[in-house]
This record gives C-alpha cells, structure tokens and sequence, in this order.
C-alpha cells in the first residue's frame, strides 16, 4: 500500500526564545514490510543537522536555532510503501541488546495492578500470552483523548481506567516485562479509515518472540500492525522515541500544534 504522510509540528512562545536545540526523530526506516520511497525534513537549522543513528537504531537529526525566535515549525513527510507482515518487523538496525529492553522507566514501571494483569495471561506460548495481554489491557482502559498527558505512567492510566494510544503501549510493555518478555514502544503512523485527523499519529508496542523476532501489538485498535500502519521510531517507551526532544533559552508560555494527514496513494499517484 503506498501511504503519503505530512507531519507538522509548531511551537509558539509569548516571549523571545535566544536559543534552541532540537533532536528529530523523523525519518522512518526501511526494512521488510516497509519502503521509503521519498522523505524530507524540513526545520530551522536542518541544512547544518548532525546525522546520526541512536542507541535504538533510530535517525535522528540534531538542529540548532541561535537567532531569537517566537515560533519553530519543523515538518516531516513523504511516500512510504507498506506490506502486511502480520505485525513482524525484520531487516531492522538492532544495535541494542535484548535485555535492555526488559528496563522499567518511569512511564512502564509495574505496579500491582499491572502485575496482576500480567499473571492473568500467563499459559502457553509467546504469541498466546502476548495476545491475551493486548485484549485484556485494552478491556481495562477506556480510550479517552485528552484524559492522560505525556507524563502519565502505565500505573497511573491503569489506575484511572482511561487513556490513549500511548498508554495502551505503556501498559502493555510493562506487563510484557514483567512476564519476563523483552518489549518497547513505537511510534509513527496509522491510516485509520476515519476522518479523525487525531488517529493519524499513533502509537503501539513491540515484543520479542522466539523464533519471530519482534512482533508489533496495537491495544488500541486490537490488532497486530498491518499495511496500515508507517513505523517511525523506537524506545524504551514514548520519551525515548519521542519524534521531537529539545531545549531552548527563553521562549515562556508555549503552545504546541501538530497535525498528521496519512493517505493511501494509487501508483498513477506517485508517477
């Protein structure tokens, strides 16, 4: 399936911003099941980014803005042709090894209501278990936009029984880790069918299966990624494969704007 997507994000500040400094982690991978076909990032400084593949394998793009600013737009995009791998994701760059993601942080750390939840799909296989996890974590938690923030830990919307995408993820990694599966947090793309700008940057997880490799798990949407779905980036959870992580001088009282359009394209499209 041919996918176009556009993604932009702009912060705007009541006061002057002196300085800033961004990493982007913008530009999706190829591998099986995913080609990038044309991808560009645009975004103050972008000509003069260092380029390099974090401890993830991500792409990351490290910007610097030295002018004084009051708004930053950075924008990312391109065409990507995607397969149904039944949510495997092979060919990628895995520099980190398997235990580390095994890791709490912060956002996945377990508490005893995830432990429970965990001891709950234990029996049988992997794939079964991680299976039984998705469902039972989506039954769990309602999906509820704006009832969670970026700070909100896997615990914390376990707890309140409401969350988004990003929350699904975090509590399912963390009862993958502790059911002793190593499993991580990805982000990037969905092409939901619905006219929903919101459901067009999304977020899912990834666990390790003997014999498979890593296989992909949306709570949210309660399937294993399809051709729908463009991966992004990568992480321990959605901090470290967050697509925009930076600091600045000054800049008081920001305002953040993003939009995400995903469409299907024909190849007469793309000619």
């Amino acid at each position: 399936m041919l996918l176009s997507v556009k993604h932009t994000t702009t912060y705007r500040y009541e006061t002057l911003a002196r300085y800033a400094i961004e990493s982007l982690r913008l530009t999706p991978p190829s591998f099986d099941g995913q080609k990038v076909l044309s991808w560009q990032v645009n975004a103050p400084g972008i000509e003069k980014a260092a380029r390099f593949q974090d401890g993830f394998g991500n792409v990351v793009h490290l910007t610097a803005l030295q002018d004084e600013h009051n708004c930053i737009t950075i924008e990312a995009g391109g065409i990507v042709d995607t397969e149904d791998r039944i949510g495997v994701a092979k060919g990628l760059s895995e520099p980190t090894p398997l235990r580390v993601f095994l890791r709490e942080t912060p956002r996945t750390a377990p508490d005893d209501s995830i432990r429970d939840i965990a001891a709950k799909c234990k029996g049988g296989c992997t794939l079964d278990k991680l299976h039984r996890l998705m469902h039972t974590v989506r039954e769990e938690v309602t999906f509820e936009i704006g009832s969670t923030h970026s700070h909100t830990s896997a615990a914390e919307a376990l707890a309140d029984g409401r969350g988004v995408c990003q929350d699904y993820a975090h509590i399912f990694i963390a009862g993958a880790r502790v059911m002793g599966i190593p499993a991580r947090y990805v982000n990037g793309y969905f092409l939901s069918g619905t006219p929903d700008p919101s459901d067009a940057h999304h977020a899912w997880a990834e666990a390790w299966v003997d014999g498979l490799g890593w296989v992909g798990f949306d709570p949210t949407n309660l399937i294993c990624p399809t051709e729908r779905y463009v991966r992004l980036a990568t992480g321990l959870d959605a901090a470290t494969a967050a697509p925009i992580r930076g600091n600045r001088r000054g800049g008081e009282n920001e305002t953040l704007d993003v939009v995400v359009e995903v469409q299907q394209q024909s190849a007469q499209q793309q000619q």
